[in-house]
C-alpha cells in the first residue's frame, strides 16, 4: 500500500498518517492485546466517572476542595483514555487504517494538554493536602470552595494554551513519510518523518514538557517535605497514620506519572522497546491505577459510591 501522500509541483504534502505501533505483533498476540485494552479501557472509564458522578451528586463532597479536585482529576483521566485508546483498539483489529493529517495533530495536541493538566491537578491536590495538614486553622479560607474551582479552571486552561504554538510549528513542517512508529500522534515519531531539522519546535516542545513536570515535581517534593515533617510533629499516632496514609498514595501517583513521563518526553533519547512501554502505561495504565490508588481508598468516596450505587442520598 502506498503512502497517502499528494505531488504537486515537486512538494510533497502528507494528508493521512499510518500508525505502525503494534505492527510487529502477531495475531495472537494482538487479540489478547486488544482484550485487555478493551477490559483497561472500560475499567478506567467506569472508576473515574463513577468518582465524577459521585461528586457532583453528593452535597457533602460539592463543597470540601479535594473531592472537587478529584472530580476534575477524574474527568481529565476519562477525557485522556478517549482520545487515545478507542484508536489503539482500532489498529489492533484492523491495522493500517490511515489517521487523517488533523485528526493526528488533535489528538497530539490533547494528549499533552491532557498530560500537562494531570500534572497540575497534582501540584495543586499537593497543595490542598499542605495547607490541610500545615495550616489547618487557615485552610477554610486559604483553600475556600471559590478558589478551588478556579485553580481548577485555570489548569484546564493553561494546559490546552501551554502547547498551541509548538504543536502548530510542528504541523507547519514538511514531512518525507507518512508511517508513525507509534500507536498515538507523539512528538518523537512526528518529528522522526519530518523532512528537515525542526530543532525550535523540538526544543519547545521540550522546554515547555521539562519546565511542567520538573516544577511541579520541584513544588510537589518541596511540599511534602514540608508535609512530612509536620506529620512528624503530631502527638497524636491515629492523625499521624491517616494523614501519611493520603500523602503516600499521592506520592505514588505522581511517582507513577513522573517515571513514564521522564521517558517519554524529558529524554529525547528515549526510543524503540522502551519508549513504546512508558508510552503505553502513561497513556493507558496510570488512568486506571490512579482513582484506585488515590480515590477509592478514601472513606468520604467509598460511602458516597455505595450511596450512589444503592439509590440513597
Amino acid at each position: 500500500m502506498g503512502f497517502p501522500i499528494n505531488l504537486a509541483n515537486n512538494t510533497v504534502t502528507v494528508t493521512k498518517f499510518i500508525l505502525l505501533g503494534f505492527h510487529s505483533l502477531g495475531q495472537l498476540s494482538r487479540n489478547l492485546l486488544c482484550a485487555l485494552l478493551s477490559c483497561t479501557y472500560v475499567g478506567t472509564l467506569a472508576d473515574n466517572l463513577c468518582i465524577v458522578w459521585a461528586v457532583l451528586r453528593d452535597p457533602r463532597l460539592q463543597h470540601l476542595p479535594i473531592y472537587i479536585l478529584l472530580g476534575n482529576f477524574s474527568w481529565m483521566e476519562t477525557c485522556y483514555v478517549t482520545n487515545t485508546v478507542p484508536w489503539m483498539l482500532s489498529d489492533l483489529v484492523n491495522p493500517g487504517v490511515p489517521i487523517s493529517f488533523q485528526a493526528c495533530f488533535f489528538q497530539f495536541h490533547i494528549f499533552f494538554s491532557m498530560g500537562t493538566t494531570e500534572c497540575l491537578f497534582l501540584s495543586v491536590m499537593v497543595l490542598d493536602r499542605y495547607l490541610a495538614i500545615c495550616h489547618p486553622l487557615r485552610y477554610p479560607v486559604l483553600m475556600s470552595t471559590h478558589r478551588c474551582w478556579v485553580m481548577a479552571a485555570f489548569c484546564w486552561l493553561i494546559s490546552f494554551l501551554w502547547f498551541i504554538v509548538p504543536v502548530t510549528l510542528i504541523s507547519q513542517l514538511s514531512f518525507c513519510g507518512s508511517t508513525l512508529d507509534c500507536f498515538v500522534c507523539d512528538l518523537a515519531p512526528l518529528l522522526a518523518v519530518s523532512c528537515t531539522p525542526a530543532p525550535q519546535a523540538e526544543h519547545s516542545c521540550y522546554a515547555l514538557t521539562a519546565f511542567v513536570i520538573l516544577g511541579a515535581a520541584i513544588f510537589t517534593l518541596t511540599s511534602s517535605g514540608l508535609i512530612i515533617r509536620a506529620l512528624l510533629q503530631l502527638s497524636t499516632g491515629a492523625r499521624r497514620h491517616k494523614a501519611f496514609s493520603t500523602c503516600s498514595s499521592h506520592l505514588t501517583i505522581v511517582g507513577l506519572f513522573w517515571g513514564s513521563g521522564l521517558v517519554n518526553y524529558i529524554s529525547p533519547a528515549a526510543s524503540g522497546r522502551s519508549w513504546k512501554m512508558a508510552a503505553l502505561f502513561y497513556a493507558v495504565g496510570t488512568p486506571l491505577l490512579n482513582p484506585l490508588i488515590y480515590s477509592l481508598r478514601n472513606k468520604e468516596m467509598k460511602e458516597a459510591l455505595r450511596s450512589m450505587l444503592l439509590g440513597k442520598r
